[in-house]
């Protein structure tokens, strides 16, 4: 991980909620930006800004999220998602997120994402399927 990945570095996204990003389960006249989507597009701006401060064989995993979701936005909308860097602590980085759509402010949050090796991680999975394959479980 390259040392421009610090305190303050943000990122903001915009992204358009088209009907696979919105809840189906009011009727289509109900269709808003659905939560687990937010999330998505939250983890997904978080996870691009540390690509672009990462090496070569780096990604990173989501560990944490704390959000509230204050208002709707509508399915044909779009929103805007920033993220800043709050904290780098070894490969432990830290962001405080918020969005808005046209008219308001929809979310504010913080998400925790670790800096890791794929190949080592990919090894440490294959490891985890051998022993579910061995009946570990």
């Amino acid at each position: 991980m390259k040392t421009t990945l610090q305190s303050g570095v943000t990122l903001t996204r915009r992204v358009d909620i088209d009907r696979d990003r919105t809840i189906d389960f009011m009727g289509d006249e109900c269709r808003v930006y659905a939560t687990p989507s937010l999330v998505r597009d939250i983890e997904h701006a978080c996870r691009d800004l540390i690509l672009e401060h990462a090496d070569a064989g780096e990604d990173s995993v989501g560990t944490f999220v704390s959000l509230s979701h204050t208002a709707a936005t509508l399915m044909d909308m779009w929103a805007e998602i920033t993220v800043t860097v709050t904290a780098v602590d070894g490969r432990r980085v830290r962001f405080a997120v918020s969005g808005n759509d046209p008219l308001e402010p929809i979310c504010k949050g913080e998400h925790e994402r670790f800096v890791v090796d794929v190949a080592k991680t990919a090894e440490r999975l294959k490891g985890k399927l051998a022993k579910v394959a061995a009946g570990a479980l």
